[in-house]
């Protein structure tokens, strides 16, 4: 089962797809599975593999090397990033390929053995500002630590304009067999949640690796997953650098509520309303118990102005809702408008700990009072939340 593509003059994509995959690093839904990318260079004097593959994967990616390298050996395998989805087939080539000198970085090759429990003999250890020359390719080496591993560099081609960055600029989902973004319909919502759930921690260090990679001339942009870039590539790249400082895309109100017999809901569900009465254009509101949690903290990032809704629980806070906050305050979730309702019957306290857990985040601005209910939404509370529907749609309309 061959996958081998030829992307460029003498650039070969020989990565792969697994479409049985459920959960990537078993933990986000992947309704359309995951593709591993790997790209193999093979010019006159050297071949050059960039990176391995998940071992899912392994029998497709190793047949498309051994075909598209023939009667040649692999001189060079470069190792960016030493996550097992790029890397736990790496001892599989060097048993085909013995004597292939391995290119990563320190930090990398040291992970390398303790992953792989792997002996390494030729090896040649980088760091930023090295190069690896071929007769036409320049490999030029970029560090890019804690993006989103400490080991990771990516890798610029001066001579094609091609950076191979690693997973920054990668997405979920499997190939269909056109491997360029520019030919199918580029899903920007499952980029974003690749973004913040794999890499959006660390927004500050995508911003240092955006400004070594602003200076340079990128003419094609291939990432460890997803799709290729050869076109509108300063699009994407404006996509991360909103993202990695961020900055809100949308501005709305995302309304996310955690209820029990479905009361809290009912309180959203007014919320909502009243907010459109007031011409606020594009809110979304979401069940935490329902939706998956990748997906929440993706729109959470996304949004203006967030309201959160829950239900007390054992004197704390309803479980999802809780497990959302606890994941968006370790995701660095930062510069919003917050809005809070809690419910309780006989002691609210999921108020107390949402924003407990909220104020431990940076630049969170809240629009109005909490407003606190007892088992369901009375009428004499409409006024309170009246108020905070006015608050929350100043915040965001122009």
């Amino acid at each position: 089962m061959f996958t081998d593509i030829n992307i460029a003059e003498d650039l070969y994509y020989v990565g792969s797809s697994d479409r049985r995959l459920e959960r990537f690093e078993n933990a986000y839904p992947v309704p359309d599975g995951m593709s591993y990318n790997s790209y193999l260079i093979c010019d006159t004097d050297a071949t050059v593999l960039m990176d391995a593959v998940d071992k899912s994967v392994s029998k497709a990616f190793l047949e498309s090397l051994k075909r598209v390298l023939g009667t040649r050996s692999l001189d060079y395998i470069v190792i960016q990033h030493m996550e097992p989805d790029h890397s736990a087939t790496a001892k599989q080539v060097l048993e085909l390929y013995p004597n292939a000198c391995v290119v990563a970085s320190q930090r990398a090759l040291d992970m390398l053995v303790a992953f792989n429990d792997i002996k390494l003999a030729n090896v040649r250890a980088i760091k930023e500002g090295d190069v690896l020359k071929t007769a036409r390719h320049e490999l030029c080496f970029i560090a890019a630590p804690m993006v989103h591993w400490p080991e990771v560099m990516v890798t610029y081609d001066k001579c094609t304009g091609t950076l191979f960055s690693a997973d920054a600029f990668g997405t979920f989902g499997a190939s269909s067999g056109n491997l360029f973004a520019d030919e199918s319909d580029f899903d920007m919502d499952e980029a974003r949640r690749y973004y913040f759930n794999i890499v959006g921690k660390y927004g500050v260090q995508v911003q240092s690796l955006l400004k070594k990679a602003s200076g340079l001339d990128i003419r094609m942009l291939c990432p460890l997953h997803g799709p290729i870039w050869r076109e509108n590539i300063a699009s994407y790249v404006e996509k991360y650098s909103i993202w990695s400082s961020y900055q809100s895309e949308k501005d709305s109100v995302l309304i996310v509520y955690g209820s029990i017999y479905g009361n809290t809901e009912q309180a959203a569900l007014a919320l909502a309303a009243l907010l459109a009465k007031r011409n606020v254009k594009g809110i979304e509101i979401y069940d935490s118990s329902k939706t998956d949690l990748s997906v929440l903290l993706s729109k959470c990032f996304s949004f203006k102005a967030i309201a959160f809704a829950s239900s007390s629980y054992n004197a704390g806070l309803f479980t999802s809702m809780e497990t959302l906050l606890l994941d968006l305050k370790a995701h660095n979730l930062q510069n919003k408008t917050i809005a809070l309702i809690e419910n309780g019957s006989w002691a609210p306290s999921s108020g107390r700990c949402m924003k407990e857990i909220l104020d431990s985040m940076k630049s969170m601005t809240y629009v109005c009072p909490m407003l606190s209910i007892r088992s369901s939404l009375k009428e004499c509370q409409m006024e309170e939340l009246e108020a905070m529907a006015d608050s929350l749609a100043q915040s965001v309309l122009p």
